[in-house]
C-alpha cells in the first residue's frame, strides 16, 4: 500500500515518541484517535514495521498493541534523523519515591 510521506512520517514520529502505539481493527475509520492519518495507514505502516521486527504486535480485543523494539528505535532514529540523547518515553528511567523509615507490620515507621 502506498502510504504519503507525510502521512508514513506523522505515524514514525509519534511512534517513536510514545515508544508504543495502539491502533482499533477498524479499516474504515477515517481518522486514527491519537494521530491525525488515516486509521488503515497506521495497520500497514506498523505492519510493515512489524515483519522487519522493528516493532512487536499484540492483537486483543479487536485492537492491535505494537511495541517498538531495540532494532526499531535504530531504524527509526535513522529515519527521523534524532541524535543518540532522544529516546522513547517507554525507554525513560523513572525514580521510585522511597518513604521514609522502614516497613514493619504493614505499617510505616518513622525513623
Amino acid at each position: 500500500m502506498l502510504i504519503p510521506q507525510k502521512d508514513r512520517k506523522t505515524i514514525y514520529q509519534y511512534l517513536f515518541q510514545e515508544g508504543v502505539m495502539v491502533a482499533k481493527k477498524d479499516f474504515n475509520a477515517p481518522k486514527h484517535q491519537d494521530v491525525d492519518v488515516s486509521n488503515l495507514y497506521v495497520i500497514k505502516a506498523l505492519q510493515s514495521l512489524a515483519s522487519r521486527e522493528y516493532v512487536k504486535v499484540q492483537f486483543s480485543w479487536l485492537y492491535y498493541y505494537y511495541f517498538l523494539t531495540d532494532k526499531g528505535i535504530e531504524y527509526l532514529r535513522e529515519y527521523l534523523h534524532l541524535p543518540q540523547e532522544i529516546v522513547p518515553k517507554t525507554h525513560i528511567k523513572t525514580q521510585k519515591s522511597i518513604p521514609r523509615g522502614s516497613m514493619r507490620g504493614g505499617m510505616y515507621i518513622n525513623g
